[in-house]
């Protein structure tokens, strides 16, 4: 069921529920007016006729004057029927009446309000004793004169809604239909827009109860449109860097299938290795990319660096024995603890790895590698001369490689390195070495945790 439908159907199932209340009321009330009003009457005539009673009447005198006949003109518009007085004495001798008040019923020494049925109809009889026990005045009204008042009165009030019941309904619907309205503009604004069209839905002309929906709506755009950039990000850069190697390896391998002799297909062998190596590498790691940066992160804990040394070096060891670089790793004095932190074991891994990695490819051959942990922070330092400054600005480039080098890679490490630094809270800083010479990168915490 629609939206709107529900709000109709809620407004005719509420709107009558609450007019039976209102009406319920209503008659509650009205009646208790015109009871307070018709008993005030009554005592008033009952001791108005009190009042002037005559003590020499007897019963030859106990009919009042004929009542004018009802619709003559000096009856008016009252009902005499409904009104009715009677007077007793003290033995019970009917001494006054109307023609109504004849069949009043007599209840010797009573005072107050009574509802009897006189002639099948009920009646509501107010009795007046005197002091000295002569008289008791009877003053009634049949119950029907007020029920008709009152009814009369809630028919004149009721009559006016049920005849415009169906221009309320119309109104209704139209009034529902245009607060629905901004759904229906919202609605037709999606439905037309792209599957690429993630631009912020503006919310000012919005009304206030849509508004938290739409922030939310925006909210997942934005997380769609990172979601996007990241992958367009990765397909671009996968398609331009998978470019190159696989045409190197195409070469390759059409030198391997002509080589005439073992020596050039031994040579041109190892060649198609290094080149698959290279490709291995540079799918592993922006593989690695990609799931960092979807923050694809699992619980932090508390870091232990001994066994990620030891991985992270074990995997850089054939690499160190190939080229002849030492690798060292200098820990703190006894007694304090290497850079606390709370992290994920395997992206630190993945960090020193590349770190170890660069580190070791970019030194000359027969240098040296350390890893040094220091109270705050980490630093990989090599040796050989030390990097310009535009060259060290521009690391951490995505596939930046510079010119000149020998080694295979695919300008991804530092970049892994950097976003699994950032999600750690650390900043990766890199300098000259300590002596001037090499390249030093140096982890530590976040200035923003300062």
């Amino acid at each position: 069921m629609s939206l709107q439908r529900r709000l109709l159907l809620y407004l005719l199932l509420c709107a009558p529920l609450v007019w039976g209340v209102a009406l319920y009321f209503s008659v509650h009330r009205a009646r208790h007016q015109i009871n307070e009003l018709f008993d005030t009457e009554l005592i008033r005539l009952a001791r108005q006729v009190h009042s002037t009673l005559d003590p020499s009447l007897g019963p030859s005198d106990a009919q009042l004057p004929a009542a004018p006949e009802e619709g003559s003109p000096d009856a008016g518009e009252s009902d005499i029927r409904d009104l009715a007085v009677a007077v007793w004495d003290q033995s019970g001798q009917l001494l006054l009446a109307d023609r109504e008040g004849i069949q009043l019923p007599h209840l010797p020494r009573r005072s107050g309000f009574f509802n009897e049925d006189v002639a099948g109809r009920p009646w509501r009889i107010y009795y007046l004793q005197s002091l000295d026990g002569r008289w008791q005045v009877a003053a009634g009204q049949a119950a029907y004169e007020r029920d008709e008042l009152i009814y009369g009165l809630m028919v004149s009030q009721v009559a006016p809604w049920f005849v415009v019941l169906p221009f309320l309904l119309v109104l209704m619907a139209w009034a529902v239909r245009r607060a629905l309205s901004p759904i229906g503009t919202l609605t037709a604004d999606l439905a037309s827009r792209s599957a690429d069209d993630l631009q912020p839905i503006p919310v000012q002309s919005i009304p206030v109860e849509l508004r938290p929906m739409l922030e939310a709506i925006n909210a997942l755009f934005l997380r769609i449109d990172e979601l996007l950039v990241r992958e367009r990000r990765f397909t671009a850069d996968a398609a331009h860097e998978l470019r190159t190697p696989l045409a190197v390896l195409r070469a390759q391998w059409d030198v391997v299938r002509l080589s005439s002799t073992a020596p050039e297909r031994e040579h041109a062998g190892h060649q198609l290795d290094a080149g698959l190596d290279r490709m291995a590498r540079l799918v592993t790691q922006m593989l690695a990319l990609s799931r960092v940066e979807s923050g694809d992160v699992p619980p932090l804990k508390e870091v232990d660096w001994v066994p990620i040394v030891e991985r992270a070096m074990g995997d850089c060891l054939l690499l160190a024995e190939r080229r002849g670089i030492e690798l060292a790793c200098e820990w703190p004095s006894a007694g304090v603890h290497p850079m606390p932190l709370l992290g994920d074991e395997h992206l630190l891994t993945v960090l020193l790895r590349n770190l170890l990695d660069n580190a070791v490819r970019y030194a000359p051959a027969g240098t040296g590698v350390v890893m040094r942990f220091l109270p705050d922070a980490v630093e990989i330092e090599n040796g050989g001369p030390p990097l310009p400054s535009a060259r060290l600005a521009r690391l951490g480039e995505r596939f930046y490689r510079p010119e000149g080098q020998e080694e295979v890679g695919s300008g991804l490490g530092v970049s892994i390195v950097q976003r699994i630094a950032a999600l750690h809270e650390l900043d990766v800083v890199f300098s000259a070495g300590r002596q001037g010479e090499g390249v030093k990168v140096q982890l530590r915490f976040s200035a923003a945790q300062h």
